[in-house]
């Protein structure tokens, strides 16, 4: 399949939509009222600091809602006022929070079920109204649809539209994509899916594996075996991996893409030469602009004299599990939660450690005077972080029974 001249198709049809309906004034007072705070910009002129009884809250310089989280959001406000009585149907979650994800749910927006792993598109009919989320939908989804006669509203992320156009690069140059990130995450499902041959790697273990395989070879049937489910269909390693282009997932962290770049880069350099290597090695900077500045908030405020970190998001939210590996690498007790109403009476939380499911945990907030540290991923509304901060403040001015 064409991608490049399928999406060029789509951009010229009247019945898909990139940008807002006009309605930007009266969605923008509903987002204001639903997810912003006054709390969280009082800290804010603060420099970041607030202090009350024996806690203080340092939150860091860059969190929360980025601009594409924030863009797509409003879209999907927008398109039920534009589309008042119409079926809405979204192809995943908008983004990755749970409130917000029930916020449209009590908008009357449908999400497309998942059934033994595939999206059951079944129930979507000619002439509903299917939004694309943040995180961008595959290539596959995109033609279903437009085949189906359905209106699609994309808010993919510009970011991440990005990165679809340097798989295009590559594969047009007929270079084997290597994507760092999740090979079962949407975004980079859907990155796949413009991308011609294809090796996706998680961590910079698995690119140093591939690394080695290009330089001395190794089993075949292992490599396949490894990587069974994060590759092009036919994928050969002993052929495609003789030209490499790296993109990235844009929620991975920053410092890993550019390692797993530099990596590539001195592989091919390694095994063609300097005046070989603009053949066999592409990379082009796709990393987010939102993404960096919130991991470098984080690296910034790990730096600080904190006796716990509480890092707010959605669990299947990629930025917001890597901003909690931040904290975990530097020891310092870290508390991965969605909402305030994790925070129970008693001085108890229930949280996600990293790679591993929701545990209790009592007496969480130490006795004394404490400094708690706070930062959310971009998908979470400053509301959210306020009845957090809000619920830390309420536990350590209660009683001692």
């Amino acid at each position: 399949m064409d991608t490049k001249a399928f999406k060029r198709s789509l951009n010229h049809s009247e019945t898909y939509h990139r940008k807002g309906f006009g309605h930007e004034a009266e969605v923008s007072g509903l987002m204001q009222s639903e997810y912003q705070s006054d709390l969280i910009q009082q800290i804010r002129s603060q420099q970041g600091t607030l202090q009350r009884g024996e806690v203080t809250i340092r939150l860091a310089e860059a969190f929360g809602f980025c601009w594409g989280v924030e863009r797509a959001v409003a879209m999907a406000y927008e398109t039920r006022q534009h589309f008042p009585t119409e079926q809405i149907w979204i192809t995943n979650e908008i983004i990755h929070n749970p409130s917000v994800n029930q916020q449209l749910r009590e908008m009357r927006v449908e999400f497309i079920q998942v059934i033994e792993g595939e999206k059951d598109f079944s129930g979507v009919q000619s002439g509903d109204v299917v939004i694309l989320p943040a995180f961008g939908a595959s290539v596959q989804e995109m033609q279903l649809l437009n085949d189906r006669g359905c209106t699609i509203v994309d808010t993919t992320c510009p970011w991440v539209s990005k990165v679809w156009n340097t798989v295009e690069k590559h594969k047009k140059n007929s270079y084997t994509s290597i994507i760092h990130g999740k090979y079962n995450h949407e975004e980079t499902v859907a990155t796949s899916s413009f991308a011609g041959v294809y090796l996706i790697v998680l961590n910079l273990a698995q690119a140093q594996y591939v690394s080695d395989y290009i330089l001395q070879g190794g089993n075949r049937d292992e490599f396949l075996a490894k990587f069974s489910n994060a590759c092009s269909v036919g994928f050969d390693p002993d052929r495609d991996l003789q030209q490499v282009g790296i993109a990235n997932q844009t929620t991975m962290l920053k410092g890993e893409t550019e390692q797993i770049g530099k990596l590539f880069e001195h592989t091919m350099l390694k095994k063609y030469g300097p005046a070989q290597l603009n053949q066999h090695f592409l990379s082009f900077n796709t990393i987010c602009d939102a993404t960096q500045e919130r991991q470098d908030a984080m690296f910034q405020l790990v730096e600080d004299q904190l006796d716990l970190m509480v890092v707010i998001g959605g669990y299947n939210s990629s930025n917001t599990t890597h901003l909690q590996e931040i904290a975990v690498e530097r020891g310092i007790p870290s508390y991965h939660i969605d909402s305030a109403d994790r925070i129970g009476s008693g001085n108890r939380v229930e949280h996600k450690p990293l790679h591993r499911e929701l545990e209790t945990q009592l007496n969480w907030l130490p006795d004394g005077e404490i400094t708690v540290g706070i930062t959310s991923g971009a998908s979470t509304p400053d509301r959210v972080v306020e009845a957090v901060i809000e619920q830390i403040f309420a536990i350590k001015a209660a009683p001692v029974c």
